[in-house]
């Protein structure tokens, strides 16, 4: 199969367009097993058929895995994607903006900034970068790009800080944390990330909303908190999860960063070639090592009240802890409050419903102990943010991960709906 790179660098020279072999999925399917017994269904279903699976999700309702076609017709399996290839190549952008951007021969600055092009079709990482640098050169008062630390193979992982840098406003530096992309394959909750940053920049000054939100507060954004996962997508594997970083076992890179995290870390005893491999020891990745550097070094002083990781897909709302359902997390009553008032802001919005729930049954460490640990979630909820919360973007399972570009508008205005909610949250919760 051949993957034609549409946007690979935007600089300001131009666009270069490239070509590289991917890998196939023709030989796949995705199923959903309609059930609240996951382990029956991947102990005695289709561990005794096939070692070559990989969980897509799964909730207290149903499991959704991608299997190989050769196990045939399965018990319980309601096959939801048959053609894996072909829903892949529809989540790229098309062919007709790749002729008209040969054609052109660069994208001006001023075109890449409009909203109407970029969030028209996913972008990868190199015209994310050039985008976020030009929000920095379009609102200098406002953005500062600030240096995270470096991935395996060498990418810069990128931080916005967004501030008035006003201390009459904000004496305390009172900060939201936003977070996208930790799995690669999840191209909505970057899309969705980079959505709320514009729109918080482009209507600060013009409404109220957003004029006091950044009066007030401080935001510290990630929207590729994976760009060497990220890249891989759109170079070699579409449905790639994890970082890039060299294992024991070299023909097996990646660690699955959402698993890295120095809270209530345990080894998930997962071969390294597993999707969900936690490494050897917390904060292997690198990504989740150099956050924790930059966010308890660099920015210590900051006090950070809220924390936003967006992921896709299931539509759920989730609080913490993933790692244990038996662990009560602090104030559970108003987390329970706060989580139902994000899903009822994006069914305000937009009239979908998204699910509130417990991590650890997302995770499934209510079943098997070890499934939640080192999380992100927990990490941050346990050592710094008051409030914390994993978004699980559209859909419910007709494309799951490989979520058409033309939703990236609907999704990106239900998400922003509910970082409204949380901002007016923080900043007064008795609303």
């Amino acid at each position: 199969m051949i993957c034609i790179l549409r946007l690979v660098a935007i600089l300001a020279l131009g666009i270069a367009i490239a070509e590289c072999e991917v890998r196939s999925y023709a030989d796949y399917m995705v199923c959903r097993f309609q059930t609240p017994d996951q382990r029956h269904v991947i102990e005695d279903i289709v561990r005794p058929l096939t070692n070559d699976y990989d969980i897509w999700t799964r909730n207290e309702d149903f499991i959704d895995i991608r299997l190989p076609k050769k196990v045939g017709k399965l018990e319980g399996c309601d096959v939801m994607i048959e053609n894996l290839d072909q829903v892949i190549e529809e989540s790229f952008p098309n062919r007709m903006e790749i002729d008209e951007v040969r054609s052109s021969g660069q994208v001006p600055f001023d075109t890449l900034g409009s909203s109407d092009f970029f969030f028209h079709e996913y972008r990868d990482l190199e015209t994310i970068y050039t985008w976020l640098d030009l929000l920095e050169h379009s609102f200098p008062h406002l953005v500062t790009i600030e240096w995270v630390g470096e991935t395996y193979e060498g990418r810069s992982l990128k931080a916005l800080h967004i501030s008035t840098k006003n201390p009459e406003t904000n004496p305390e530096k009172k900060t939201i944390i936003m977070t996208g992309g930790i799995h690669a394959r999840e191209w909505i909750s970057i899309s969705s990330v980079c959505w709320t940053v514009y729109q918080l920049l482009t209507k600060y000054g013009v409404s109220k909303k957003e004029t006091k939100y950044l009066d007030h507060l401080d935001f510290l954004i990630i929207p590729v908190f994976n760009p060497d996962g990220y890249a891989y997508t759109w170079e070699h594997d579409r449905l790639w999860r994890k970082n890039r970083q060299e294992t024991f076992v070299p023909s097996c890179p990646g660690i699955d960063i959402d698993h890295s995290f120095g809270f209530q870390w345990t080894s998930n005893n997962e071969f390294p070639c597993s999707e969900e491999y936690s490494g050897e020891q917390p904060f292997e990745a690198i990504e989740a090592s150099s956050w924790d550097h930059y966010l308890n070094t660099t920015k210590g002083e900051y006090k950070v009240y809220g924390f936003l990781d967006f992921h896709s897909y299931s539509q759920e709302v989730l609080y913490p802890y993933a790692y244990s359902c038996e662990a009560v997390p602090r104030d559970l009553e108003n987390l329970l409050e706060l989580s139902y008032g994000l899903s009822k802001a994006i069914r305000n919005r937009s009239n979908k419903y998204y699910k509130v729930t417990a991590a650890c049954k997302d995770r499934g460490s209510d079943l098997t102990p070890g499934l939640g640990s080192g999380s992100a979630l927990d990490f941050m909820y346990h050592h710094r943010a008051h409030w914390a919360f994993q978004l699980k973007l559209r859909d419910t399972g007709n494309h799951g991960f490989l979520l058409p570009s033309k939703f990236i508008a609907p999704v990106g205005k239900e998400t922003y709906a509910a970082v409204k909610y949380f901002c007016s949250f923080i900043l007064d919760p008795s609303v």
